[in-house]
């Protein structure tokens, strides 16, 4: 997800460089919802670690 985030982030730069805006626009935009996805599922990925990392010990312990 990151990866075709920093893709359209790279089409969105060299697009404006040469003059496409409403490219560059377009591009920046899917970039930015990208972005925010992988943020998302980062975060919940995150969170279930450590989850699952507190459950492990829970079931070592007993």
């Amino acid at each position: 997800m990151l990866k075709y985030a920093i893709i359209f982030a790279v089409i969105s730069l060299i697009a404006g460089a040469l003059g496409f805006t409403g490219v560059a626009a377009g591009a920046a935009g899917i970039a930015k919802v990208l972005f925010v996805i992988f943020l998302v599922i980062a975060l919940v990925f995150v969170v279930l670690a450590m989850l699952g990392v507190g459950a492990a010990r829970k079931v070592l312990r007993k």
